[in-house]
């Protein structure tokens, strides 16, 4: 289990580590809000081509070799964004964007099938946890891109380690993953063809909805609180990655610990009462006179933020045996905003500003509140055996 979560949380620390300092990087290449959110699609788009065919590749290698893989391609986009940045080019840093959204995605998804794989075998709730894993990860990636900003050692040099990181961990840890994954054997019932057949089944898709509006509370937050509160704020760059900081924190506080409650209250109700918390924390942030009043908003946008995504996750695997085509089908529904959103986002916030920009997200939130019902617990009596 210590494996899974160390996997997650290095996958929390690479991605941090890009985006607590997308206000850095905006400024290197000289581009306004709106360009800079037309750079961050070719990493969105990098993920969104490789989703689909992340269930089939884990099923294929197993999800140990897919998170090597995945490691192997993030640690190789970093290299190519970090040369990009140094040489102030656009287009080169465009291209490690999509090769790192590529790899994190292929990672993802492998560590989510293997993260409901242990949670199966314990028949407890503990996703949230694994999930908890990569929002400490993203909150030691903050800190340290704040501490870095703040004594002006420049992005190229700090994503050039953190790849060496990436590509030495997510080498090592799979060897420590379950032996077996027996949702992830041949089954000549679920052929190739059929695998995508997920994509056709209402709760599944009503599932991806609910993850939908979850990953851009998320993505928004991550992709955006920060160059919001140096903007929207007039506070400095370090600020701003301080109040991503105090965002993930909270998100991470509540991963670990909502557990506890998904097994007490159910999925539907925890679902329905963070993502209210979301909507209030995103009103409180936008709308705040000030810093404080703003950073109690990221607080309750992180608890918010918390659970939707691995609660999705956990839906998805109800049935180990598909689980891999349904977790690839949720978590491609769920990066299409959690990655394209926040770029789009980006364009608004040209418009209205990026602060402003982020009410949109509120949309979102309610449209995975009317489809919460969707990830409510089979009945013991449907659950398969092991």
């Amino acid at each position: 289990m210590w494996a899974t979560f160390a996997v997650f949380g290095l996958n929390g620390l690479v991605f941090a580590s890009w985006a607590a300092r997308i206000p850095s990087a905006s400024d290197t290449l000289g581009l306004s809000s709106g360009a800079m959110g037309a750079l961050l699609l070719f990493g969105a788009i990098g993920s969104i081509v490789a989703l689909p065919l992340s269930g089939m590749v884990a099923s294929r290698f197993g999800t140990g070799n897919t998170v090597r893989i995945g490691g192997v391609g993030a640690s190789v986009g970093a290299v190519i964004v970090a040369l990009g940045l140094a040489q102030s080019s656009v287009p080169f840093t465009g291209i490690g964007l999509f090769v790192l959204g590529t790899g994190i995605a292929l990672w993802d998804v492998a560590m989510n099938i293997e993260g409901a794989d242990v949670e199966q075998r314990l028949r407890r709730t503990i996703m949230p946890k694994f999930h908890a894993g990569f929002s400490a990860g993203a909150f030691v990636g903050a800190m340290i891109g704040a501490a870095l900003s703040a004594l002006n050692i420049e992005l190229p040099w700090h994503l050039g380690a953190i790849s060496i990181l990436a590509l030495t961990v997510s080498l090592w840890i799979p060897k420590y993953f379950l032996a077996t994954n027996p949702h992830l054997e041949h089954d000549p019932h679920i052929a190739p063809a059929t695998r995508f057949g997920a994509w056709r089944e209402s709760r599944t898709l009503l599932i991806g909805l609910v993850v939908l509006g979850a990953a851009l509370t998320e993505g928004a937050a991550n992709d955006w609180i920060a160059k919001a509160t140096v903007d929207g704020l007039g506070r400095s760059e370090a600020a701003g990655a301080m109040m991503f900081a105090v965002f993930v924190a909270s998100m991470t506080v509540f991963r670990f610990i909502g557990g506890r409650f998904i097994d007490r209250y159910g999925r539907v109700r925890v679902l329905q009462i963070t993502l209210g918390s979301a909507l209030v924390g995103l009103l409180l942030f936008v709308f705040g006179p000030n810093v404080y009043v703003s950073g109690a908003g990221a607080i309750f946008w992180g608890l918010g933020a918390a659970l939707g995504f691995p609660m999705g996750m956990s839906a998805a695997a109800d049935e180990p045996r598909r689980a891999a085509a349904r977790v690839s089908v949720v978590s491609s529904i769920g990066y299409t905003a959690f990655l394209a959103g926040p770029p789009l986002l980006g364009f608004l916030g040209d418009v209205v500003g990026i602060r402003n920009a982020l009410l949109a997200v509120g949309i979102a939130v309610l449209v995975s509140f009317l489809a919460a019902p969707a990830a409510a617990a089979p009945e013991p009596k449907s659950q398969l055996p092991r």
